[in-house]
């Protein structure tokens, strides 16, 4: 990996815990003073984010490693790990959540200190949303997994303020019903990034193999590599931003053993420049042409 792209991810894993310890302190405050279940909603979702964000602190720092005498393949492993222990989290807040949501909707109470957490949650946007384009901007760079899941963190930390700021607006109006609706509709929502999340993670994990579109091209390439005669036992898979690529070249076996490395070589070449961050593995099966036309 460029160092360019292990400093980006080491800047915006430590930006992503600062803004989410700030967003805590606010968020609490605020809950304190109002004592609405929806700023709770938004506090759980910040506490929550600070835990993945620290979790993502060090399994980024771990998965940049490279190999070495006991992982073969690097490390990783540790972005998708960190992802489904987010997900685990995450699920757990969204549950919290409901418990209290449905309490507040069968005792509806008015909201003491409404301004103070107006100002509040228009401070958590600000910071939210400056956050969320900086995380996008890495992940354009990197693709790295576990800023992606962050980020999702973040959107839905930011969608969660604005809410809440409509919840808060609605029960100052007289709508007592709004706060713990809002939080509901909110742990919903929480719940859903965190089976999204999960899902990925658990996948990448379990050596899925690249998307349809990146296969697509590898095969492409194999296809036009000159005196190929054909490919099998084709497998991909990825772990972190790692990707690995192998299959057996089928070439014509009066090639001599000087010709069949020099064809498959310039192919691992191709395919290292076609899909960055790739390991490529190219076994060279001897054919008799004659049985391949």
């Amino acid at each position: 990996m460029p160092i360019n792209h292990a400093k980006l991810l080491r800047r915006v894993t430590s930006a992503s815990v600062a803004v989410a310890l700030i967003l805590i302190v606010a968020k609490a405050i605020a809950w304190y003073l109002s004592g609405s279940v929806g700023i709770m909603a938004s506090l759980l979702d910040s506490l929550m984010d600070s835990f993945a964000s620290l979790i993502n602190l060090f399994a980024v720092r771990y998965a940049l490693q490279p190999a070495d005498d006991d992982h073969h393949f690097g490390h990783g492993k540790a972005e998708p790990l960190a992802g489904l222990a987010q997900a685990s989290f995450i699920a757990g807040s969204a549950f919290f959540l409901i418990f209290n949501a449905i309490g507040r909707l069968q005792n509806p109470q008015m909201m003491p200190h409404g301004n103070v957490s107006i100002i509040v949650m228009l401070f958590s946007i600000a910071m939210t949303l400056t956050l969320v384009l900086y995380q996008k901007h890495v992940v354009k760079i990197t693709n790295n997994l576990a800023i992606k899941a962050d980020s999702l963190h973040y959107v839905s930390d930011l969608l969660t303020n604005l809410s809440i700021l409509l919840a808060i607006f609605l029960t100052l109006k007289g709508y007592l019903w709004a706060d713990a609706v809002f939080a509901l509709a909110i742990a919903v929502y929480i719940f859903k990034s965190a089976y999204e999340i999960g899902n990925d993670a658990f996948h990448q994990l379990m050596d899925k193999k690249l998307d349809d579109e990146t296969e697509a091209l590898i095969i492409k390439a194999i296809e036009e590599t000159k005196d190929a005669l054909g490919y099998h036992d084709f497998r991909t898979r990825q772990s972190g931003k790692d990707k690995f690529i192998q299959f057996h070249l089928e070439l014509d076996n009066s090639l001599s053993l000087l010709q069949a490395h020099a064809i498959a070589d310039s192919l691992e070449k191709k395919l290292s420049a076609l899909i960055p961050d790739a390991e490529v593995i190219i076994h060279e099966d001897p054919i008799m042409k004659s049985n391949k036309n």
